[in-house]
């Protein structure tokens, strides 16, 4: 089984980075086997169609502009994730959608995939999130556990 966590966004543009930082919660506060990766992707797109190819599962962590109030975290899956590529509700998302498409039509796309999301209060230059983002990086974090335990993965929480 090979399973990835993809964290997406630009950590210059304050909730924007928001992926990025709540995988590397994740590295700090879980361990992982050894089938999960976890990817800071910052802001990469079709350079990253190798390490997404044949997956098991992915998810990915990012800045989702869902129409929801500040701070909403978000989960998208199964059906949802389509109608997330075409409503373009994350500024990766262009991306991220060339590279699934591209998957797709070699017939290497992930089994499956799920958007773990937040979406953002500022997108300011500056490299701290929101603090209302910030304090809800861990609801981010344990949407990922369960997002992976869903796939059968156990994520162990460190001492």
């Amino acid at each position: 089984m090979r399973i990835v966590v993809l964290g997406i966004g630009n950590i210059l543009l304050t909730d924007e980075g928001v992926g990025v930082r709540t995988i590397e919660a994740l590295e700090r506060d879980y361990v992982l086997p050894p089938e999960v990766e976890v990817i800071d992707g910052g802001t990469c797109g079709m350079e990253m169609l190798e390490q997404l190819e044949n997956l098991d599962g992915l998810i990915v962590v990012d800045c989702v502009r869902a129409k929801q109030p500040p701070a909403t975290p978000i989960l998208l899956k199964g059906e949802d994730v389509p109608v997330f590529f075409k409503t373009k509700l994350s500024p990766h998302q262009v991306s991220l959608s060339d590279v699934l498409a591209s998957l797709e039509f070699t017939g290497r796309a992930p089994k499956s995939i799920a958007i773990v999301g937040m979406q953002p209060v500022s997108m300011s230059l500056g490299m701290e999130l929101s603090p209302e983002v910030e304090a809800r990086v861990p609801e981010l974090v344990a949407m990922t556990v369960s997002e992976l335990a869903a796939l059968g993965i156990a994520a162990e929480a460190r001492d």
